[in-house]
């Protein structure tokens, strides 16, 4: 029992301490939006503890923070090249957030997305801990679903950064590949990661736990800092060629294009 202790508390220490250090650099440089960023990498240093210290059956342990790894690795990645390109100049999410909170709202947000961090890995410690020897056919589907929706989550970001890449397209509504059938395709497949990591952690001890990644994903995407907030600031600044797309398109399942 110790071990399902002992690594979440040293991942809960060990990502607090990057969020203090990210808050302050995030008030010197004026731009709450690293956070993001960081966020993303998070699971990548949880992966490595949980890696370095969990005593559960070693392919599977290796098989989730493997993918634990490659996600966080691919969505930090990109996040960093999205923020990054314009660190000096706030998103417009975090610019409408700023008008509202001070920087110690602020603070205990940022420590609150690690807090949030550490929730979202509770199936990687259970996955990693489970000592039985050998993986169930529900564990490969889950990992196989994972797989492809990582797939899904880095096209649909790819897809939308070329758009923006592209000058011509300035003011435009991305409706390239998986955009033209749903306004948020990065937002299905990364809720329907945690679903593939809830499948994944169910035959392990304690995996029921699990339901509570897609099921605070979820909360998030659909009321609070997902598609409430991007949908808002995509109002705001396409206007009625957005409010069109949102007539004709779904505003989550990529196949359910609307007539």
């Amino acid at each position: 029992m110790g071990n399902y202790l002992s690594i979440p508390l040293i991942s809960l220490a060990s990502v607090c301490f990057i969020m203090i250090v990210i808050f302050l650099w995030a008030k010197a440089i004026k731009n709450n939006g690293i956070v993001d960023i960081f966020w993303a990498f998070n699971f990548l240093v949880i992966a490595i503890i949980i890696w370095l210290l969990a005593d559960g059956y070693e392919p599977r342990k290796n098989i989730v923070c493997l993918l634990a790894a490659l996600w966080s690795l691919r969505l930090g990645i990109y996040l960093l090249i999205r923020v990054g390109s314009h660190l000096r100049e706030e998103e417009g999410r975090y610019k409408k957030l700023r008008e509202e909170w001070n920087d110690t709202v602020f603070f205990f947000f940022f420590q609150s997305q690690a807090i949030s961090n550490v929730m979202l890995s509770i199936p990687f410690f259970v996955i990693a801990l489970n000592p039985e020897p050998q993986m169930s056919i529900i564990e490969y589907i889950g990992a196989g679903m994972w797989v492809l929706c990582i797939i899904g989550e880095g096209l649909s970001d790819y897809q939308l950064a070329a758009f923006k890449k592209d000058p011509a397209n300035k003011g435009k509504v991305c409706q390239a590949g998986l955009w033209n059938y749903s306004r948020h395709p990065n937002y299905f497949f990364q809720f329907m990661i945690w679903v593939s990591v809830l499948i994944f952690a169910l035959p392990s001890p304690y995996g029921w736990l699990a339901i509570i990644c897609p099921l605070s994903i979820g909360y998030l995407i659909f009321k609070v800092t997902g598609i409430p907030m991007t949908e808002e600031q995509a109002v705001r600044s396409k206007g009625d060629a957005y409010e069109e797309y949102q007539r004709t398109t779904s505003a989550f399942v990529p196949w359910m294009k609307k007539k």
